[in-house]
């Protein structure tokens, strides 16, 4: 590694705990007031339970960091991180049900079939898909048509056959097969990739950016996404359930594809670390003058400890 490479993974100094304790605060009351209990028949019970207490809150946070890096509109980004998270909330509920991945354990608490019922949680996922685009549509005139319309197409392209659901079905697929490099990097910036970059660039949406901006944003969208799943991999084969929040093991158990049975752990830790310097030279090459949220997110990303 030379002094330029050691240069980009040092991260200079700011104070993120203020920071992120400050947009958490904002987000928490937030995504509690629009997920409202009085949802007919229990579903607003089980919607809160789904999205509330718990969880790292990076989507929103992505959101929020891009927007300030470009001095984008507060009001615009917290609606993008709030419907960021209630796509990723949805995500999990569904993915955990029986006939996904058939999880008991979800942020340190019972998943949400386990809690409500299948019938139920199925529900809760697809009102918390919808509200999400409710709230990138306001009926009032805080959030312009045009960065209306650019947040909705963004959220639906990350989440859709192109992203997070295309990523799902290649996972499912996959299961029991040998899958190369190629095709593990594939599935996985679509099926984790796809929303954390889409989380930069909403977040970017919310401003005004230059081309070489918005491409360097791509860029570093994309490595942290493809980042956070190398780490997963790792963490599933050497943190315990009480650390990660949800069941160890069970990509090895599931006969599931991962970086570390491909790679082998070392070679995946290194790689995490590879992508975290992919990361930093895109925020070095954007021309943006704040970007240091978003390099604090890239190493908590990479560095974290669950």
């Amino acid at each position: 590694m030379n002094a330029v490479q050691r240069d980009l993974l040092q991260a200079p100094a700011f104070a993120f705990d203020g920071w992120s304790s400050a947009h958490l605060g904002t987000i928490e009351r937030a995504l509690s007031r629009w997920v409202v209990q009085d949802a007919p028949a229990g579903l607003g019970e089980a919607m809160r339970y789904a999205v509330l207490d718990g969880g790292k809150r990076l989507r929103p946070l992505l959101v929020m960091a891009a927007s300030e890096a470009v001095g984008g509109t507060a009001v615009a980004a917290l609606r993008a991180a709030c419907a960021v998270e209630l796509i990723h909330a949805y995500s999990l509920v569904h993915d955990d049900l029986p006939c996904m991945d058939n999880d008991v354990l979800r942020r340190g608490k019972a998943t949400a079939h386990v809690k409500f019922g299948e019938a139920r949680a199925l529900l809760a996922g697809d009102a918390l898909q919808a509200l999400a685009f409710e709230l990138l549509t306001p009926a009032n005139e805080e959030v312009s048509d045009a960065t209306q319309a650019r947040l909705c197409r963004l959220l639906a392209r990350a989440a859709g056959q192109q992203g997070m659901a295309g990523g799902q079905a290649i996972d499912l697929a996959s299961i029991g097969r040998n899958l190369g490099e190629d095709q593990l990097r594939q599935m996985h910036r679509l099926k984790t990739g796809a929303l954390l970059q889409g989380s930069v660039l909403m977040g970017a949406a919310c401003g005004q950016l230059s081309a070489q901006a918005e491409e360097a944003l791509s860029a570093y969208g994309a490595a942290i996404g493809l980042a956070f799943q190398v780490v997963d991999d790792v963490l599933d084969v050497t943190a315990d359930s009480g650390t990660l929040g949800k069941t160890p093991g069970k990509d090895a158990a599931h006969g599931k594809p991962t970086y570390v049975s491909l790679l082998g752990l070392e070679r995946s830790q290194q790689y995490a670390q590879e992508l975290l310097l992919q990361a930093r030279s895109a925020l070095a090459a954007s021309g943006l003058a704040d970007t240091q949220a978003l390099l604090a997110l890239a190493d908590m990303v990479v560095n974290r400890a669950h």
